[in-house]
């Protein structure tokens, strides 16, 4: 072989020999690339779950309300879903954040009140609830604000490391703070961040000062007008008549003026504002550090506030102001050129566990009442098919008479009854009447309905071994059941 004919030979084979480390080097780069895809499309999402405390479902300007400003709530339902429908199992702090944090009912946790005694729920529960599941499967969980079930902080037993005490100030950079630790970690997270306002509306009335700073008084002409149900109806509850006589630090609204009451709602609004903007720092937190993609918000209240309406103020009886709550859902940021608004049935505190354990890959337990709503998230159910959701109360504390009651809510019909007392029962029209003034227990034509309701209410009292309650359920009129069959002593 010939000098040129080995240069020729020798340039032939380092040229094959280029290509061949060009195609591994791509080939390990395609390989590579795919991992990461595969690694991003099987990643578990982050969740982050925030919480106001007493707010209704209409103290958002996004549904309608010209008398409050939120938007960076609007901002979160108009990237997500608002659920119109969703309700409290329990309009008290204590019992119905038992439930959201176990997917299950305040009685069933033995929780029926804040009161000592009556508010703790036992341990069995308290080892399955989200903080704990959530950490068993991986997750890092985080919890700042307010707890209250029952204890005012979160304790160190629940699988949730505490980064903020129960403090709306700095909660929001506490919960921040918390999200940039994470932005680069492939671990995902459950972040809570559980804020006090607008309870802070409960020192109003009681012309204490506000815990997070005093809400400055306007003139009248810019304060919000009565509601429409501002008047209390000639039906309304004996029961709840007594106990709000009866407990003045927690109703101490008896001898407002029509001028006090403007002057509440007003504070009571621009409490949601205060609240709303700390919120807002959350979000924007996670849109600047790039966790949207991969993050899902959920927005809820713990229950809302009479806020005025058949002149209530706090929570505990089973109006609308007081057991209806935002929900919202934003879902990786999805975009959408209107806000997307859902009907269906919702219940917070049966139905954000299974969703959540739902989106982090967790089996849900076959046992919960609740449903997963991430199937409506990812469009492959438009609607949760329930018939109605159940809400509980009781009146307890050292002025209280014991009250109790439960309403049986549909999208068209709600049935309330308290346990005693002249009008105990009350049966509304939502979609006639919304502001529930017009009680139609009385009415011959609704008695069929009536009946149907009353019958819903002994079936489920039945199905959750709801005891106590069932000893006062009104049989439907034609009940073949006997009232002695409800009892399984006589006292």
């Amino acid at each position: 072989m010939n000098l040129i004919t080995k240069l020729i030979t020798f340039r032939n084979n380092s040229y094959l020999t280029f290509l061949l480390l060009i195609l591994i080097t791509v080939g390990c780069n395609s390989k590579t690339n795919k991992t990461k895809t595969i690694k991003k499309e099987t990643q578990k999402p982050n969740i982050v779950l925030i919480m106001t405390d007493q707010q209704q479902a209409k103290a958002l300007s996004i549904a309608g309300n010209l008398d409050v400003k939120t938007p960076n709530l609007d901002k979160l339902a108009k990237t997500g879903i608002r659920f119109t429908n969703a309700y409290v199992t329990f309009p008290l702090c204590v019992p119905s954040r038992s439930s959201i944090f176990t997917g299950k009912l305040p009685h069933t946790l033995g929780v029926n009140s804040n009161a000592k005694g009556d508010d703790k729920m036992n341990n069995q529960d308290r080892t399955k609830s989200l903080g704990k599941v959530l950490k068993n499967a991986g997750y890092n969980c985080a919890y700042g604000g307010k707890w209250h079930a029952h204890e005012a902080e979160i304790p160190n037993d629940l699988g949730f490391d505490k980064i903020a005490n129960f403090d709306d100030i700095p909660l929001a950079q506490k919960s921040i703070d918390y999200l940039k630790s994470r932005k680069n970690k492939t671990q995902p997270f459950f972040l809570v961040a559980s804020f006090d306002n607008p309870h802070n509306i409960c020192e109003y009335a009681r012309s204490q000062p506000l815990p997070y700073g005093n809400v400055p008084q306007v003139s009248l002409d810019k304060t919000p007008d009565l509601p429409l149900n501002f008047e209390k109806s000639s039906t309304f509850p004996e029961a709840l008549k007594i106990e709000q006589t009866a407990n003045k630090k927690v109703y101490p609204t008896e001898n407002y003026t029509k001028e006090d009451w403007r002057n509440y709602r007003y504070t009571y609004y621009q409490l949601v504002e205060k609240v709303d903007r700390e919120i807002g720092k959350i979000i924007d937190a996670i849109d600047d550090l790039g966790l949207r993609e991969n993050t899902i918000i959920i927005f809820t209240s713990d229950h809302g506030d009479g806020n005025a309406s058949h002149g209530w103020n706090q929570k505990t009886a089973l109006y609308q102001e007081s057991i209806n709550v935002p929900f919202i859902i934003n879902y990786k940021g999805k975009k959408s050129s209107e806000e997307k608004i859902n009907t269906s049935l919702i219940s917070n505190g049966l139905d954000l566990y299974p969703t959540i354990l739902d989106f982090a890959g967790i089996e849900i337990p076959s046992d919960l009442l609740g449903k997963s709503i991430k199937p409506i998230l990812e469009e492959n159910q438009q609607n949760i098919e329930r018939n109605f959701v159940v809400t509980e109360t009781k009146f307890e504390g050292k002025q209280a008479y014991g009250t109790a009651g439960r309403a049986v809510i549909s999208k068209k019909f709600k049935y309330i009854l308290y346990s005693w007392g002249k009008n105990r029962e009350q049966f509304f029209d939502l979609e006639k009447d919304p502001h529930e003034m017009n009680n139609l227990v009385l009415s011959e034509n609704n008695q069929t309905e009536l009946d149907h309701y009353r019958q819903n209410l002994m079936d489920w009292c039945i199905k959750t071994n709801d005891t106590k309650f069932l000893k006062k359920i009104i049989l439907p009129s034609k009940s073949i059941k006997l009232s002695n069959k409800l009892f399984d002593k006589p006292y």
